[in-house]
């Protein structure tokens, strides 16, 4: 057997790279998205799907590590220190902490992906026990005596800021008949008045949550498996998993007559991502930037969200989503910097409503 030479050897294997580069100069990735409580099945089933994807695409292989918990809370992690990679939370608000506080990523990063980098939607619903022993309907069923309400606490939620939207939002509209008289200036007097009616709504509201606790989940838990509580505020997406997957018999959805859309956004933490190479930035924008994809956007609809492009979708899954009066938190509260500064920073209104007294 004749010897190969060592020029000639290396010439071989520069021969085997050019054929298949995606082998030859394949790299191994890791990366880590940290994410809100309610994304945990969805996270879990993408990241799978994602990676074989990515593997064929690329020939690099990603790893993608999951972190879940209260959105505002998952946020102050990031700042201090947790090594995000990818961030997938439940509101704007959120990510525009990272961004301004720590730096991680540019103030303008909803402009990276498509429909301000929210691949997937949401809403605010009620989840009852089954046969609705309390009759609840609406927002103001809600505020009857011996009705206990479960929401987990805005400070550290997410999902629990999008409740008190939707709360604050039907109060507003009782009180205004439209909520286009919002910006009309003519009815100022009115919408200070309509202002003050929901403040008092949203604050008797909170006198009948006994306890908050600090993620969307936890809430979840809270209402199903300790049983406490007769309405749980939830992502519809909780509603649905409840009913579908935790017990159909058990529970049942109520539609309230208005709602916030809930939007939670995604990004690339920039500065994280950047320190693992180019490799890894471009599989973490690829990440999120495959969340629209039609495979993806099915993946979404299975777990409950609504998806953002519903076209290839299967129909039967986007029938599980029913027609509601949503409203946009741009339109109702001057988008999130305001509500948030408004209601949710330290010494705002929540602060006000549970210093005189949840």
């Amino acid at each position: 057997m004749p010897v190969l030479s060592f020029p000639r050897f290396w010439s071989s294997v520069a021969l085997t790279a050019l054929l298949l580069p995606g082998a030859a100069y394949a790299e191994k990735i890791s990366l880590l998205n940290v994410s809100f409580d309610p994304t945990r099945e969805l996270y879990a089933d993408y990241n799978q799907a994602f990676s074989q994807w990515y593997e064929k695409q690329s020939g690099d292989q990603v790893t993608i590590q999951q972190s879940h918990g209260g959105s505002g809370r998952q946020a102050r992690s990031v700042i201090e220190g947790n090594p995000a990679d990818i961030v997938t939370l439940a509101l704007a608000a959120d990510i525009d902490v990272i961004a301004e506080r720590g730096r991680l990523l540019p103030t303008d990063w909803q402009q990276a992906f498509a429909d301000d980098s929210t691949p997937y939607t949401s809403s605010i619903v009620f989840l009852v026990r089954k046969g609705n022993p309390k009759g609840i309907h609406d927002w103001d069923d809600l505020t009857r005596d011996g009705v206990e309400v479960i929401s987990p606490n805005p400070k550290t939620s997410g999902g629990a800021r999008w409740n008190y939207l939707a709360a604050w939002t039907w109060a507003l509209k009782r009180e205004l008949g439209d909520l286009n008289r919002l910006h009309d200036p003519a009815a100022k007097e009115d919408v200070a008045k309509a202002q003050k009616a929901a403040e008092a709504y949203v604050k008797a509201l909170y006198q009948h949550v006994p306890v908050l606790d600090t993620g969307a989940r936890g809430a979840t838990n809270t209402f199903v498996q300790r049983g406490l509580g007769d309405v749980l505020l939830a992502w519809e997406s909780e509603a649905l998993l409840a009913i579908n997957e935790l017990g159909r018999d058990d529970y049942e959805i109520i539609t309230p007559s208005v709602s916030i859309l809930t939007q939670p956004p995604v990004a690339v933490v920039a500065d994280n991502v950047r320190k693992k190479g180019p490799a890894a930035e471009k599989a973490a924008h690829a990440y999120l930037e495959h969340l629209y994809s039609p495979q993806a956007q099915q993946l979404v609809a299975q777990h409950y969200y609504r998806p953002i492009n519903p076209e290839g979708v299967d129909p039967e899954l986007l029938e599980q989503f029913p027609k509601m009066d949503l409203y946009n938190i741009n339109d109702v509260f001057g988008g999130w910097r305001e509500a948030q500064q408004t209601h949710f920073a330290n010494g705002g209104v929540f602060d006000r409503l549970s210093a005189s007294g949840r």
